[in-house]
């Protein structure tokens, strides 16, 4: 029955759609011809994509517009303005006159589909198809990428926000030899299309981000997409049932993206416990859309995992060829508290300073994250804005030695511990060795005694 009612909606939208052209001021002719471009997710309509992006940039206002789309982000500095449904868009190339009507319809099931339909004179479906169309993708590809707003997905749900994280690779606290290697692995990595075409191989690389918790995996993740302009897709797979399902999913996600798996060792634990109670996707599964046939579909993309214990991995998993990078994000060190000074207490150089040479050995004897430090910046800054940096390190400096203690308290206990062991240790050799030797005395005088009886 539902699948009657939505091929009658689906009749009326199309007869209304064509009642429309009839009173456009372009109404379609016998001779004209009529190209449907529908919206797709696995994989994308990258034609579909082209022309949201692109229609916007020439006249939206003629005499037929009824109706546009108007949006704007706080972030944004200008007005974004949009084809509404059911509107009409008039546009040139070379001297072809061609005309786009968006459509939207949606179905009792709540299904919703989205289609451009572009209508032009028969006697140009050469050019259209090829020049016109390839014209289209290239102007949005320059729109893009001089209006490039990132934006974060869920691969498992139509969901998308801005990425508007501020991090960069001049913000981040690592090691500044560490951030340049990522750079230029990023910037050789975007530049080598011919290379990997070359010599047959998917155009993709692949970072693990492995170490404690609070060490910046998820700063460092948005400062390689906000230093390459990708948009970032977060891919949960725990809401994946099979290895169908991934493969769809995954196509799903667009060029020039990164693709993060956030505590893939805990994944991958909890997929293997729940394999009796129902069917899910496999490892294996993963694994060949990292490096299998699967791996090339698509290009120009990354793909991020993440992970607090690298020592419980599948050694399958560390394969090269699926992940190619290996980065360590360990506590924080001098040159990455240099970073967090200068972004939040304004001091660009810290090495002149009297308190640099105690907080370099704090530093290097406590283990304390970056985002320990941070959350200690900001709720010293909360509680005395008027608080100077010197006081602000002073302050910072206890804090280290408060962790440091906590830290030693650990160590203290097992060392107690071991010598507790060693002194039980002692006892236990001293007193088999007093029986020892009261066994012997006792074997002696047996002896004795019985040498004593023959004589």
């Amino acid at each position: 029955m539902i699948f009657i009612v939505e091929q009658l909606m689906l009749f009326i939208s199309t007869a209304l759609s064509y009642l429309s052209t009839l009173f456009s001021p372009h109404p379609r002719q016998c001779h004209d011809l009529t190209l449907i471009i529908h919206q797709t997710n696995a994989p994308p309509n990258q034609v579909y994509e082209a022309a949201q992006l692109y229609l916007p940039t020439i006249d939206l206002i003629n005499p037929s517009t009824r109706t546009i789309q108007v949006s704007k982000t706080p972030r944004q500095e200008t007005v974004k303005v949009a084809i509404n449904s059911g509107e009409q868009i008039a546009d040139t190339f070379e001297d072809i006159n061609l005309n786009w009507l968006y459509v939207v319809q949606t179905f009792p099931s709540g299904q919703v589909t989205r289609r451009f339909e572009l209508n032009f004179h028969k006697k140009h479906k050469d050019k259209v198809l090829t020049s016109y169309l390839r014209h289209v993708v290239t102007r949005a590809e320059a729109i893009k990428k001089e209006e490039k707003i990132l934006k974060l997905r869920s691969v498992n749900s139509p969901s998308r926000v801005d990425l508007e994280h501020p991090a960069t690779f001049e913000t981040i606290a690592m090691e500044p030899d560490l951030k340049t290697k990522i750079v230029k692995d990023l910037d050789r990595f975007v530049r080598r299309r011919e290379f990997y075409k070359k010599v047959g191989k998917a155009w993709k690389r692949g970072y693990l981000l492995y170490g404690p918790p609070g060490t910046g995996k998820s700063s460092l993740i948005a400062a390689m997409a906000n230093h390459l302009k990708f948009d970032v897709y977060e891919l949960e797979l725990d809401g994946i049932c099979s290895d169908s399902q991934l493969k769809r999913v995954l196509l799903s996600t667009k060029n020039r993206s990164i693709l993060v798996i956030e505590d893939i060792d805990c994944t991958v634990r909890d997929m293997q416990n729940r394999k009796s109670e129902q069917p899910t996707f496999t490892l294996s599964g993963l694994l060949n859309f990292m490096d299998g046939l699967w791996s090339s579909c698509g290009d120009e993309r990354i793909i991020v995992f993440t992970t607090n214990h690298k020592d419980r991995l599948d050694p399958a998993l560390l394969r090269p060829g699926r992940i190619d990078v290996h980065i360590y994000m360990g506590y924080c060190t001098p040159s990455g508290f240099k970073v967090l000074a200068s972004n939040y207490l304004g001091i660009p150089d810290l090495d002149g300073h009297s308190l640099y040479g105690e907080i370099v050995g704090l530093l290097e004897s406590t283990k304390v994250t970056p985002a320990e430090i941070c959350e200690e910046l900001l709720k010293t800054n909360d509680e005395d804005d008027d608080e100077d940096a010197d006081a602000l390190l002073e302050r910072l400096v206890d804090f280290f030695k408060l962790k440091k203690l906590e830290g030693d308290k650990p160590e203290i206990e097992e060392a107690k511990k071991q010598k507790m062991d060693v002194d039980v240790n002692n006892i236990n050799i001293f007193k088999r060795e007093t029986e020892e030797e009261r066994r012997q005395e006792i074997n002696v005088k047996v002896n004795d005694d019985i040498e004593n009886k023959r004589w």
